[in-house]
């Protein structure tokens, strides 16, 4: 399946380009502008305290999936907006899971969220499944406003590991009670809306749609947006009413699980979100902002990850697509307001992907570890295919663009845990 390119120039050197392996990620990623702590409108001094802080994840993003956005959109010459942060680094993704080698999102996203490693499927708790504090919930200490925006269920992985403690990932209803209950981001957007109604009660987005037949409510807390209502949220379903919406608390969820349908192409695949991601950051942004104090916000695209483990290229590079503009517009706000910390990462990397030439003496797989194309390079003549080596994630690096306060800091290679003090100090001013 083939995907037109829109702008860029150059031509692809004939020789493969398999950006999959970690090695070869770290090698050709340096940070832009060095060791320089000069502000200057890049925002990388080090001891200036950042009133807001945009942490935005792709998930399973790895330095191939960046890559492979860029050459379809803006090709060889071209830039993404995620790529054009000032500073640059990489983060080693290891959990200390006793059983599995390779990171899950869950213990990859409690690594960023609260400096501490865990095991595979612990949200928010260590290794001994006791709680951690979050990013989230230091930020709303400091006083600032917080929010939540994914293209996933709210309650999946990433976005519960800043805003709730589970030793299980899959205890989504808890997570969501946790949220309106406990850590109360004032601004939570996403998916997932089956595990906030019990069984029996639809809710906006009705049981077994065609898309998905086993989709249905299925909350074990009762009807939680209801009580969300009792603590103060504002909640929409549609575009409509997100766009309307004027609470300073506001709960959104736009359906049934994630905000797309995950699946081998041709086989179900959909990605068109019934809220742009976009649209989502834009208006948490709105209302945040709103705040004296300043904020924290998580944005999230869920499905580079969950269309990388079906092997569908063509719907990894348009979610990625919908994340770089995403990051276009936080950028934009980030220049209107100097002090914004911006970062943009992956968890881990999913499907050990690889570029290559149009090779048909080359081809290998099947299924899940297909080889994948042609697709066309954007402002060329010319192709490439993609290798997927795996349907699972890997241990591979992954790269981490970042700029605002502190941003040179994170210009290295590190733990996914030192994210978090980078983060907290930058917030705490120290």
């Amino acid at each position: 399946m083939a995907l037109q390119g829109t702008t860029g120039h150059g031509v692809l050197r004939r020789t493969s380009v398999a950006l999959g392996a970690a090695g070869l990620a770290i090698a050709g990623f340096a940070a832009y502008g060095g060791n320089d702590h000069d502000d200057g409108g890049g925002g990388g001094r080090h001891h200036d305290r950042a009133r807001n802080v945009i942490f935005i994840q792709g998930d399973g993003m790895g330095i191939a999936h960046r890559e492979l956005i860029r050459l379809a959109t803006v090709g060889k010459d071209g830039q993404l907006a995620m790529d054009a942060l000032r500073f640059a680094g990489w983060t080693h993704t290891d959990s200390v899971d006793p059983e599995e080698a390779v990171t899950d999102s869950a213990a990859g996203a409690t690594a960023f969220s609260t400096g501490v490693r865990t095991y595979n499927g612990a949200v928010g708790v260590d290794a001994d499944g006791h709680p951690v504090p979050t990013l989230l919930e230091h930020a709303h200490n400091l006083g600032k406003a917080t929010g939540l925006v994914t293209t996933a269920q709210v309650t999946d992985a990433t976005p519960a590991a800043f805003g709730a403690h589970v030793p299980d990932r899959g205890d989504h209803s808890e997570i969501a009670r946790q949220y309106i209950e406990e850590s109360r981001p004032d601004v939570i957007l996403g998916g997932g809306e089956d595990w906030w109604f019990p069984a029996g009660d639809p809710g906006a987005w009705p049981d077994h749609p065609a898309e998905d037949p086993t989709e249905e409510s299925r909350s074990t807390q009762g009807n939680l947006v209801e009580r969300a209502k009792q603590q103060g949220y504002e909640y929409v379903s549609t575009a409509a009413e997100l766009k309307k919406a004027d609470g300073a608390r506001l709960l959104g969820l736009f359906a049934n699980q994630e905000m797309f349908q995950q699946a081998n192409e041709g086989e179900g695949d959909v990605y068109a979100p019934p809220v742009p991601l976009v649209d989502m950051a834009a208006k948490a942004l709105d209302v945040l902002s709103e705040d004296r104090d300043g904020f924290f916000l998580l944005i999230e695209e869920e499905a580079i990850d969950e269309m990388a483990h079906h092997s569908n290229t063509a719907l990894t590079i348009k979610s990625g697509q919908a994340l770089d503009q995403t990051v276009a517009m936080v950028m934009d706000f980030a220049k209107h307001h100097r002090d914004t910390l911006v970062l943009v990462v992956g968890d881990h990397e999913t499907g050990g992907l690889a570029i290559e030439n149009v090779d048909a003496e080359d081809e290998s797989g099947e299924g899940q570890t297909a080889e994948d194309g042609p697709f066309p390079l954007a402002g060329s003549d010319l192709d490439f295919t993609v290798d997927w080596t795996t349907g699972a994630h890997t241990g591979a690096a992954t790269p981490l663009t970042a700029e605002g306060p502190h941003a040179v800091e994170l210009a290295r290679s590190q733990p996914n845990t030192a994210v978090f003090d980078v983060l907290l100090e930058a917030m705490r001013g120290h």
